[in-house]
């Protein structure tokens, strides 16, 4: 039973969330075999070869082909947005040989159609059956771009976009930003201290999945984390190079004396390959994670090279945890108690809310959350969280 709380809204049943599956399939082709999104930019091929780009010895191709594997690290995203290309190639019937390389009207009349988002009071888009488009954002439209220019240039070919070309479809992404805009999806919302104070009084600390559940969600709220940094796309995707392990969590004592928790980041998005970055973590009373991973080492022993978030299956076996069964676990308390679904990202913008309401200088809240610039759209997206604390009843001062 969930315990009740002045501070915390009473528990309502919870609803399990469903993920829907992709609803447009790509045809199938001997050109894209089946493999993992991280696999596909070097795995699917065009019917036309690519001109020569070293000299024809044996030991310089394999030095290039070793180069070209070596030269990107989150290709999954890339797998990602390469798909979406080609299903957009299936739908329009555009011939393989026209695929690779692409033409700059090919790839402009791509973004228009994963950008659109059919208006029904339009009499030409409301003849179209609506399933034909799986609209996204423009922002996530320029990273479909980048995914086939990677692809293109992993395939041995060169860029497919110049600067005009790109201009170009920059002003059609401004218009259909304009055009859509009314109808943008509400922002993720934070999570908050009380969403934080109701999961923890929702999981069994003592239970191996939810030890591993409450460490990762207090440490990316504390130390403003992705939660990408605490989690594992799948099982078989963890990598001790990639991923923080049980040696990459130190704790020590600051020139204050007190107790703080260092995880060095093996990689992250914004550090350079080899690149360590670290987060540092206080004590913060009922929720601490200092004591969360405590409680997580306790409840899942494991050794140095194991995942540092992990957890012990019925057999004793040690298993990352996986990002989507965590937020599952996550959104299913959170909606339980009557917030909805949330999202991994809100523990980063709910970290930076709590500590920018607490008068933290907001250099130090970019320096601890490791943003290159101030990221004003990351605070204002949860200043309505702390407006009061700074705005409220100052004309009362005069």
């Amino acid at each position: 039973m969930v315990p009740h709380s002045s501070a915390l809204p009473s528990p309502i049943a919870p609803s399990i969330p469903v993920h829907s599956s992709h609803h447009l399939q790509l045809n199938p082709s001997s050109l894209r075999p089946p493999c993992r999104a991280e696999e596909r930019i070097f795995r699917w091929h065009g019917t036309n070869t690519p001109p020569p780009s070293t000299i024809e010895h044996p030991l310089i191709q394999h030095i290039a082909s070793l180069a070209n594997r070596a030269s990107l690290r989150d290709t999954a995203s890339y797998g990602a947005g390469l798909r979406k290309f080609h299903l957009f190639c299936d739908i329009f019937s555009i011939p393989e040989s026209a695929r690779l390389p692409a033409s700059f009207e090919l790839l402009h009349s791509f973004v228009l159609w994963a950008v659109t988002d059919p208006d029904p009071n339009d009499p030409i888009l409301s003849e179209v059956d609506s399933a034909t488009f799986e609209p996204v954002s423009p922002g996530v439209a320029r990273k479909y771009l980048s995914a086939v220019r990677a692809w293109h240039i992993a395939q041995g070919w060169p860029p497919p976009l110049n600067d005009s070309n790109h201009e170009r479809i920059n002003w059609s992404l401004r218009g259909l930003e304009n055009l859509h805009g009314r109808k943008r999806k509400p922002l993720r919302p934070p999570i908050t201290l009380t969403m934080l104070t109701a999961l923890k009084a929702t999981l069994t600390l003592s239970d191996p999945f939810d030890a591993c559940i409450w460490a990762m969600a207090s440490c990316a709220f504390f130390g403003m984390m992705r939660f990408g940094e605490v989690s594992c796309k799948s099982r078989a995707a963890f990598n001790t190079s990639l991923h923080l392990t049980r040696a990459h969590a130190l704790f020590g004592m600051d020139l204050q004396n007190c107790h703080y928790a260092c995880l060095d980041l093996p990689a992250a998005k914004t550090a350079r390959p080899g690149e360590t970055q670290s987060v540092f973590l206080n004590e913060q009373g009922d929720l601490c994670p200092l004591a969360a991973l405590q409680n997580l080492a306790q409840v899942v022993p494991a050794s140095a090279n194991d995942p540092l978030f992990s957890w012990r299956d019925r057999k004793g076996n040690i298993r990352p945890m996986v990002k989507v069964r965590a937020l599952e676990r996550i959104n299913a308390i959170l909606m339980a108690w009557g917030w909805g679904t949330s999202f991994g990202h809100s523990f980063r913008i709910g970290g930076a809310s709590f500590y920018l309401a607490k008068k933290v200088d907001p250099e130090i809240v970019r320096l601890a959350g490791r943003w290159k610039s101030l990221a004003y759209e990351t605070y204002i997206r949860a200043f309505e969280q702390i407006s009061s604390r700074h705005l409220a009843n100052a004309a009362s001062l005069q």
